[in-house]
């Protein structure tokens, strides 16, 4: 059974155990379909401070139309191509005004060349999947196409190799939310100030997302590689990770309009003798939150690269520091 080990008994249950449903999280107050437009789900960006070209690949996914969807709002141009990790081939998508068409992995490098003579500024923004992160981000650097890896897998060490040995410019992160990327960057922090201030206390992480998110959440192996720092000792394998609909709606507590888009996460801390206990929760529901986060980086790269600045790889963390989240 998915559960996560009840706190001591002169603990009261955290809020996950009281409220969510069945035992499960406590759910947030996530928008509805009649939900006021100040939402996050209907929230209207701000226009972007400049315009050019971006090419989103994976827009056969519901996280690459969020994305192209976002940055259209933004007033970016939507370059009216992307890839799919399958042979897609003679299939579109609409997106606003633009109609997507769809190219299959043999016929990327035919597609990208053209589209990079016909806009030598453009931006990638890539949400494709696991298995095509190396041989798109190898594409991008041989082509010198500066580029968001927002697609999470693969081999992150060739990942950053590639783009470091072609000197092209890359934003990669695991997560391109921009407040829990503010949570990570605090984590960070506590875990490089105060190494092993946690030794000895037991973890349990749980980590629920839709369905078709294949592999484990990055964003909680970047948490839990903070309280490893911190002194935690911990195995990958041991992560409670959730993609059964009906456990996500009945044990973790998903809202229903929210289960084929959500990422809920949990971090349980026990001390050794049990008599102490911390939990860190955040919950999202939607894509609004990761699609605006991915057009923040890519708005954030492009001037990077019309600056010419020396750093060519960066993260969320990079965005967030120089103060461009919307």
């Amino acid at each position: 059974m998915l559960s996560l080990r009840a706190p001591p008994r002169t603990f009261s249950p955290p809020p996950w155990r009281r409220l969510g449903r069945h035992g499960g999280f406590a759910a947030p107050r996530c928008a509805s379909a009649a939900a006021p437009a100040a939402t996050l789900e209907t929230a209207a960006s701000p226009p972007a401070s400049v315009s050019f070209p971006i090419l989103v690949n994976g827009c056969t996914g519901k996280m690459g139309v969020s994305v192209a969807e976002a940055a259209t709002s933004r007033g970016l141009h939507l370059v009216p191509v992307s890839f799919s990790s399958r042979e897609n081939l003679g299939k579109t998508v609409q997106i606003g005004d633009t109609e997507i068409e769809i190219y299959g992995p043999s016929s990327r490098e035919d597609v990208l060349s053209s589209v990079i003579d016909e806009f030598p500024d453009v931006v990638v923004v890539d949400y494709t999947a696991p298995d095509s992160v190396n041989s798109n981000a190898e594409l991008y650097c041989e082509l010198g196409v500066p580029f968001v890896m927002g697609t999470t897998g693969g081999d992150q060490q060739l990942l950053y190799k590639s783009v470091q040995d072609s000197k092209n410019y890359a934003l990669i992160s695991p997560q391109m939310g921009k407040q829990v990327v503010a949570f990570l960057a605090a984590m960070e922090t506590i875990a490089v100030q105060y190494p092993g201030a946690f030794s000895g206390y037991r973890l349990e992480v749980l980590e629920s997302h839709q369905a078709g998110k294949l592999d484990t959440s990055g964003t909680a192996k970047a948490v839990i590689a903070c309280f490893e720092k911190l002194g935690v000792s911990w195995d990958m394998d041991r992560i409670v990770k959730v993609r059964d609909p009906e456990q996500q709606l009945y044990m973790v507590g998903v809202p229903e309009e929210h289960i084929e888009g959500h990422a809920f996460h949990l971090y349980h801390l026990t001390s050794p003798d049990d008599s102490v206990s911390f939990e860190f929760q955040h919950n999202v529901c939607g894509r609004s939150i990761y699609a605006e986060g991915s057009v923040d980086a890519a708005v954030f790269l492009h001037k990077k690269v019309q600056s010419g600045d020396p750093k060519r790889i960066y993260n969320m963390i990079d965005v967030l520091q120089e103060g461009a989240m919307r």
